[in-house]
């Protein structure tokens, strides 16, 4: 286990990461504002579980699966840039009304768009695979430290994304349709630019 000094370096690494907002908080934010705070962590729930994929995979080994699997994560680059854009979409045509998404088969859909979100972009895959060794000993086990450094940053991303959604739903409540309908437009402009970058990214 890393000693302390370099244990509260990774969590102010961590923190810094999660303050700056990605297509996960933007998709958050946007259904917290429309749906309410439900669908914001159902949202987050989603994004957790992709997340715990993703360290489950450097658990494993990152080199052994990118090389067994890179013409997969080429399809997955793909695909999420497709998704990101069709959200994007999707909210640029919403005219701003607010409720809804509290029917089981919504809320399963809320989880899945989190999961798939976060699996949008698999260089995040490659980017943990690069940031979490950083902290870890050499001197002890890999996939122990890889499973708790990962732990430690899903529970910070946790935290952040909620009070994202938490205070979105607040401020959705007191906002009129036709701001929310702006509000909606700019993170809808935020996803189609983000998965064109992500389309058009080399490989």
């Amino acid at each position: 286990m890393p000693d302390t000094g370099v244990l509260l370096s990774y969590i102010v690494a961590c923190i810094a990461l999660i303050v700056v907002p990605g297509p996960s908080v933007t998709v958050i934010i946007a259904n917290s504002l429309r749906h309410g705070a439900r669908a914001g962590m159902l949202n987050v729930l989603g994004t957790q579980l992709g997340l715990a994929a993703m360290i489950g995979v450097l658990a494993v080994g990152l080199a052994a699966v990118v090389n067994a699997m890179g013409g997969v994560f080429e399809i997955l680059r793909l695909l999420g840039a497709a998704y990101l854009i069709w959200l994007g979409i999707r909210m640029w045509r919403s005219d701003g009304s607010l409720g809804g998404g509290t029917a089981p088969r919504a809320q399963r859909s809320f989880v899945l768009q989190g999961f798939i979100v976060i699996w949008s972009n698999p260089k995040a895959l490659i980017f943990f695979g690069a940031f979490i060794p950083q902290f870890i000993d050499p001197a002890g086990s890999t996939a122990w430290q890889t499973v708790f450094l990962g732990g430690i940053f899903m529970a910070v991303a946790t935290i952040g994304d909620s009070l994202y959604a938490f205070a979105a739903s607040g401020l959705g409540s007191r906002l009129t349709r036709a701001r929310v309908q702006l509000v909606e437009r700019i993170s809808g402009t935020c996803l189609i630019g983000g998965g064109l970058w992500l389309a058009l990214a080399r490989r």
